[in-house]
């Protein structure tokens, strides 16, 4: 990569990265691509130049946390090379693990589905092939066991929301569930730890693998 190229490309990243903060704290109706353009120490024209549309950019952001997702449940449950139970355990860890990461993007997410359902489609129309590849082959891995006796008949589409709503959960309910828990566990941080095996369990014990 030369000079030129390394340039470009660190410009977009501090575009992208200061508009996914912009979008994160204040949802798409409150982002301003001048303040995107000031964060990332750019003109207004320039990011125009890298993105066109303050659509574009939003576009731009979801997808790319939608496709880092799916590829990190696509590498862990769509592993054939490990076990049933070790793959669904690392699927639920990653994927706790990538929302501790991004932990304002769950209520990102249910905030513009509410306030903007036209952004439903084009999220849908980025998932929708992940979800689709990860779901036939694990429905058809869950009949093969259960029909074995390993583990119990479920419906996959079931089990991946179960999974989504397990993770989520504690981080889209954040201010609640602090209040709620206390000082029982020392720190938010000691509990996510807790919850991150909980979560895990509950799905398995689902699964009844054995």
């Amino acid at each position: 990569m030369n000079k030129k190229q390394k340039h470009l490309q660190d410009t977009e990243t501090r575009i992208l990265q200061a508009a996914e903060k912009e979008f994160f704290e204040k949802g798409y109706a409150g982002a301003r691509t001048a303040s995107i353009a000031e964060a990332a120490d750019v003109t207004h024209a320039m990011l125009h130049y890298y993105f066109r549309t303050k659509d574009k950019l939003f576009e731009r952001i979801v997808s790319e946390k939608i496709n880092m997702l799916g590829d990190i449940l696509l590498r862990a449950i769509g592993d054939d090379d490990q076990p049933l139970e070790d793959r669904i355990r690392q699927g639920i860890e990653r994927h706790f693990d990538f929302i501790s990461a991004n932990r304002d993007l769950p209520r990102f997410i249910v905030n513009e589905v509410l306030s903007r359902p036209e952004h439903t489609e084009m999220m849908k129309q980025f998932s929708l092939h992940i979800v689709n590849n990860l779901l036939n082959s694990l429905q058809c891995e869950i009949d093969e066991n259960a029909a074995k006796g390993r583990c119990r008949q479920v419906n996959a589409k079931m089990l991946l929301i179960d999974i989504v709503s397990l993770n989520a959960f504690p981080f889209m309910a954040a201010p609640i569930v602090s209040g709620a828990i206390g000082d029982s566990y020392g720190d938010y941080e000691t509990f996510l730890a807790i919850r991150k095996k909980e979560n895990v369990e509950t799905i398995l014990r689902k699964l009844k693998i054995h």
